[in-house]
């Protein structure tokens, strides 16, 4: 277990882990701690209590002190700095001719860094423009590229709905919301009516997706049939989702009637639901309303990288360094093929010549042995005739007496 106290930076951002020490630290409070851009001022979410080390990401920062009076006005003349400086970046981007929309501005506690956040439909090449903020302003420049839906959480706004945004009262992430889950509630598929400020699909769509499932779970389908209360069978004509009824038409042998009963008072089968098929035509409709879902810009998020021009320089280093690594990849492929060639050219020349060695070493081994032969010949012949003589000699004078 390990002793945390939760902190916020921005209104319904990420809540993260800091080490209290030995402050005594209550919910709202202004602290000072150090994050992954430099210092800053958050706002305490979660008093000091203890959690799994595993939940923790070390190494964890300690909180350098409880903001002061002081602390409370640097940040407001910072918040004065940011208005100014979002003035003269907009100028600077229509000078340098930047497709490019600034959204906001903004200012760390100690003013080591000055942020712009921007929405633009591509990649955009503010190098020169870093240059230029950076002699005007003499701190370190970062212009950070964000989404539609994470410039409306920034700049807020009012729903449809009358209420203000959820992104900017409370949302902390965004989620991936799909076509299909307007489809599963039986919303009109109109871009006007499912989309909300930012020209993405509403959020609240994903808020209600787990009621209308299991809403969904409990009713028949369209044209099931159904036994009625009165033991009378009927056909499903319509369902109505929230107030869990059914419309039913009912045939008591003189005329067709349309019944509405609730779906407890209804016997039926339980099907298992289909899948909610979007058609290609709707897609192509409503091409462009569905995100993945991404994250919030919050600068103190460590992982988050920085979009600089020295980041920009660094990753096309990167990209040449590793271009150069295939090149030279590719060069050793061919050399090793190359030298794999000869190898194998060299070992069939030297197969033939052991063959015509081996050719010409039979017939020297053959004639050898042909010599060898005939000498062992010879002198088993000799041995003989010196064994057999002196007796033949013996013999012929025996026989003489």
């Amino acid at each position: 277990m390990i002793k945390v106290v939760g902190i916020r930076f921005q209104r319904a951002g990420k809540i993260y882990y800091f080490d209290p020490l030995d402050y005594d630290l209550e919910t709202a409070m202004h602290v000072i701690v150090e994050t992954a851009r430099g210092v800053e001022m958050g706002t305490v979410l979660i008093p000091p209590k203890e959690v799994e080390d595993d939940k923790v990401i070390q190494p964890l920062k300690p909180v350098i002190r409880v903001a002061t009076d002081e602390d409370e006005k640097v940040m407001e003349r910072n918040k004065e700095k940011e208005a100014e400086a979002y003035v003269i970046c907009k100028e600077k981007i229509a000078k340098h001719g930047l497709e490019m929309k600034l959204v906001a501005a903004e200012y760390t506690f100690d003013n080591n860094k000055l942020l712009f956040y921007f929405t633009a439909d591509g990649r955009i090449d503010f190098r020169e423009l870093v240059k230029d903020l950076a002699s005007v302003f003499r701190t370190r420049i970062e212009l950070r590229q964000i989404g539609v839906r994470d410039e409306t959480k920034m700049l807020g706004g009012i729903g449809i709905c009358g209420r203000e945004l959820c992104c900017k009262s409370y949302l902390t992430d965004f989620v991936p919301v799909s076509i299909k889950m307007a489809k599963e509630q039986n919303l009109s598929l109109n871009p006007t009516k499912i989309s909300g400020v930012c020209g993405r699909l509403m959020c609240c769509l994903k808020n209600e997706q787990d009621t209308y499932e299991y809403l969904n779970s409990r009713l028949p389908s369209v044209g099931d049939y159904v036994t009625t209360p009165g033991g009378m069978k009927g056909e499903v004509q319509s369902i109505n989702v929230l107030r869990q009824l059914v419309k039913v038409i009912v045939d008591n042998g003189e005329e067709k009637e349309l019944i509405e009963y609730p779906v407890d008072d209804l016997q039926f089968t339980p099907k298992r639901r289909k899948d909610v098929k979007v058609t290609e035509e709707e897609l192509k409709e409503l091409e462009g309303l569905e995100d993945s879902g991404t994250e919030t810009a919050e600068e103190e998020k460590p992982e988050r990288p920085a979009r600089n021009n020295y980041q920009q320089r660094d990753n096309q280093n990167r990209g040449n360094r590793y271009n150069q690594n295939n090149r030279g990849d590719r060069y050793n492929q061919n050399n090793r093929g190359e030298r794999e060639d000869r190898r194998q050219n060299n070992r069939d020349r030297r197969n033939d010549s052991e063959r015509s060695n081996d050719h010409g070493n039979q017939g020297e081994r053959s004639e050898q042995n042909r010599h060898r032969n005939n000498g062992r010949y010879r002198r088993n012949y000799d041995r003989r005739n010196n064994q057999d003589g002196p007796n033949r000699g013996e013999q012929n004078r025996s026989d003489n007496s």
